[in-house]
């Protein structure tokens, strides 16, 4: 090859470097430039700012990620109680996450003593606070039982410290979820450099806490408004052309907010314990499960640990765990969790252990005429009260919010730092034609038209005031507060034409526990409890939702 040929070898080799080094710097750069406008994102002297380089939602601490799918909801095996309020039915729900384990003793410890040092107890004004969120230790005694031991240390005692914590009602688990979607996104923005590092320590109290809701819509009054934590993270302050700092804050744009915790709607909860992934061929599952497991019993058939049971569960009358020596599910009571092994998303003890508080309001039928797809009854739809200046109203140390419950306990639903909330009105619902009301925990069930006398007129004036016809005619006790005393007056419904114990305030319970028998701790079995009530058996683990892609990157392929 002669000189020349070489020459222009090695011209043509310069062109092509340099064309593969503008193609990859306009790649890059590409995704900050606005494919409808051409303009800038991200731009240093201001415009929009957007988290171009968003990979993927960060699994939350203690989660499991559970592709969504379709499954087969409801009983899929026999039927013995006949309470036909479990009848099959196709369901598709959406990727979210979920607790690996229910939530134990030990992390509700640190919710009990975070609101003690922000709300002291020994402050009339704040002691409410702390007795509405204490689990009922009482839970545990029995008229013919000895249970002292459990009612003095179940919750506190290490010996307990992993255990599932139990005394805790439906209303008390929702705002524990509340608390701890505000403690991991105020972590996530200390990481960020958006506030200061351990300010949860040092400059927190009642007057100047944190919550996720007041940063997004007013971030300036977090904390109080204390300027010191907003502006004290380790992050560098950006500024537009004229050298006003911008970009001050996060937003949901950053990426950086964390979803909510919450509860987990029976449907997720049902899907997630069956773990059906492994059954999958294609698109088609192969054959049914009635349990977290494979197979149809509750002990091992693998060599290794063939006849053990497979989760904590009353074995038959006066048999909670089998004879001395020899253990048949390792638990008398509540059993430490992860004790067995998890089913195929990794999830611990969606069978027996504890039943779970889900999200849902109780109905015996499952509308899946209405809706199959993300199926969730007890959607009470709310938002931010507006002050008369426009800006959102924050709740002030002045104005915490109490709910006095049917068993005549108080909880705090509102407090201090917290964006107050009100019901939708027409401003959102005109002429929607999706949702036309704020409450919507008995909507196609419950009303005129579902009622036994749906033919006849059905007015709630004073014709029918006790009218025991509607379909759910539920005790209606009476708490109410002595405005003179200030003392609690209870009163009995001791009406005899109650039919049911059926009303809007009582929620699903799922998976059994080690009080059932073997017959409750299909994922598909479903029972009801009121709301505002506990009991030494039912406990709760949270969830959160999925944001993106249904898959998780990394994941396997599509077939």
């Amino acid at each position: 090859m002669d000189m020349k040929n070489v020459s222009n070898l090695k011209f043509l080799l310069a062109i092509t470097l340099c064309a593969s080094i503008v193609s990859c710097k306009r790649s890059s750069n590409s995704g900050n430039v606005d494919s409808a406008t051409g303009w800038k994102i991200n731009d240093k002297k201001g415009g929009f700012q957007y988290n171009t380089q968003f990979k993927e939602q960060e699994t939350p601490p203690g989660t499991a990620f559970i592709e969504g799918g379709t499954f087969t909801m409801g009983k899929v095996q026999d039927d013995p109680m006949h309470d036909w309020n479990n009848t099959p039915n196709q369901q598709h729900v959406q990727s979210f996450y979920m607790d690996e384990s229910e939530v134990t003793n030990l992390n509700y410890l640190i919710y009990l003593d975070y609101l003690k040092n922000v709300y002291p107890p020994d402050d009339p004004n704040y002691t409410l606070i702390y007795k509405g969120a204490l689990p009922d230790t009482l839970v545990w005694r029995n008229r013919l039982g000895y249970n002292e031991m459990m009612t003095e240390n179940y919750l506190r005692h290490p010996g307990y410290a992993n255990y599932p914590v139990v005394g805790v009602s439906w209303i008390q688990a929702v705002e524990y979820a509340n608390w701890r979607t505000d403690r991991v996104a105020e972590m996530a923005l200390q990481e960020a450099g958006y506030i200061k590092r351990d300010a949860q320590y040092t400059d927190v109290n009642a007057e100047s806490t944190f919550s996720t809701d007041t940063y997004i819509a007013a971030p300036t009054q977090t904390y109080g408004g204390n300027e010191e934590v907003l502006s004290g993270g380790k992050r560098k302050q950006q500024t537009d052309a004229e050298g006003n700092p911008i970009n001050q804050y996060a937003n949901r744009e950053t990426g950086l907010i964390p979803v909510k915790f919450r509860l987990p709607t029976e449907a997720e909860w049902e899907y997630a314990a069956l773990g059906m992934s492994e059954l999958r061929s294609y698109n088609v599952y192969r054959g049914r499960k009635k349990y977290p497991w494979d197979g149809q019993y509750t002990r091992s058939g693998k060599r290794v640990n063939r006849g053990d049971q497979l989760a904590n569960f009353k074995q038959g009358k006066g048999d909670y765990g089998g004879i001395a020596g020899w253990s048949d599910d390792g638990a008398d009571i509540t059993a430490e969790v992860k004790s067995y092994q998890p089913n195929d998303y990794g999830l611990y003890d969606m069978a027996g252990n504890v039943a779970e508080w889900v999200a849902d309001v109780y109905r015996p039928i499952v509308d899946d005429e209405f809706n199959d797809f993300n199926y969730y009854r007890g959607n009470v739809y709310t938002k931010n009260a507006i002050n008369e200046d426009g800006s959102v109203k924050i709740v002030t140390v002045d104005e915490i919010v109490y709910d006095t419950l049917s068993n005549g306990k108080i909880v705090a639903r509102d407090l201090p730092g917290e964006i107050s909330r009100v019901a939708i009105d027409e401003e959102e619902t005109y002429l929607r034609t999706n949702f036309s009301q704020s409450d919507n925990r008995n909507f196609r069930d419950g009303d005129k038209r579902s009622s036994r006398y749906y033919r006849e007129s059905f007015d709630e004036g004073e014709k029918n005031k006790n009218n025991t016809g509607k379909m759910y005619n539920s005790p209606k006790h009476k708490v109410e507060v002595d405005s003179a005393e200030g003392k609690l007056i209870r009163e009995y419904d001791k009406s005899n034409n109650r039919t049911s114990l059926i009303n809007d305030d009582v929620r699903v319970i799922k998976g059994g526990s080690w009080r059932d028998r073997a017959y409750w701790i299909d994922p598909a079995q479903r029972r009801y409890f009121p709301q505002d009530m506990a009991t030494d058996y039912i406990g709760f683990r949270c969830a959160v939702s999925r944001v993106g892609s249904k898959t998780q990157k990394g994941g396997k392929k599509r077939n």
